[in-house]
């Protein structure tokens, strides 16, 4: 996936959150904006904390672009890669 694709989704208006699927089988939901952080070649993506969303990130997990196989909003449209 290319990093224009993931920052399209973060700059949406309004924005919708989305969840990233990984080659290995993992997953990760974006669930506002500030949760990303889109590099050359990886996107960092923040990990909620009991709190939620709205708390201090548990960790944060960085997602190789390449490892990227589709995202898809969680209201139910998907995008491949």
């Amino acid at each position: 996936m290319r990093p224009e694709d993931i920052i399209e989704l973060l700059r949406a208006t309004p924005f919708g959150s989305f969840r990233v699927y990984l080659s290995d089988g993992a997953t990760y939901d974006v669930l506002h904006p500030d949760m990303a952080i889109v590099q050359r070649s990886k996107v960092t993506v923040a990990v909620p904390g009991p709190e939620g969303p709205d708390g201090p990130a548990e960790r944060t997990v960085n997602c190789s672009l390449m490892h990227i196989t589709r995202t898809e909003l969680l209201n139910g449209a998907s995008r491949g890669a």
